[in-house]
């Protein structure tokens, strides 16, 4: 029981720090055009920027909820929102690519567009992976009549 009680709060620390860290990340996306740094990240930032906020604000409302409440079916449940949020914030990252690389003589263009459809594959297997862990937590928890609160 106790040590139950030491994982469920090993736990709840993590979750606040992972939302600290968020924050701290969401204060940067939304300043990095107006330091001008990297030097390569372009204008069109701005037309990612919602999508990228929409993604960092999803991970720490997942977080703070999974403070209170962190069952695995739940988590699974939330993981598969977040990863089709990052699916479609990576995908509009490649659409825009607001970046510029020509300052370069390597040809860092396509390096990054081959990370980008990686991270894309990445998330798309995650995110099968999440669902079946999700289907086989919410048949246990029936099976078992885990409370839902």
């Amino acid at each position: 029981m106790a040590d139950q009680i030491s994982a469920r709060a090993t736990r709840r620390l993590g979750y606040s720090v992972a939302v600290a860290v968020n924050v701290f990340m969401l204060w940067i996306m939304n300043s990095l055009l107006e330091w001008g740094w990297p030097s390569w990240l372009t204008d069109e930032f701005d037309q990612v920027l919602p999508i990228i906020n929409v993604s960092i604000v999803a991970t720490i409302i997942v977080n703070l909820a999974y403070i209170v409440y962190d069952t695995a079916w739940f988590k699974s449940m939330l993981q598969v929102g977040l990863l089709v949020i990052s699916l479609v914030a990576t995908i509009r990252l490649y659409q825009v690519f607001p970046f510029d690389f020509s300052a370069y003589s390597f040809n860092w263009e396509a390096v990054t567009r081959i990370c980008l459809v990686f991270v894309c594959i990445a998330v798309g297997i995650g995110l099968i992976v999440e669902i079946v862990k999700f289907a086989r937590a919410a048949a246990e928890a029936v099976a078992t009549h885990q409370p839902t609160h």
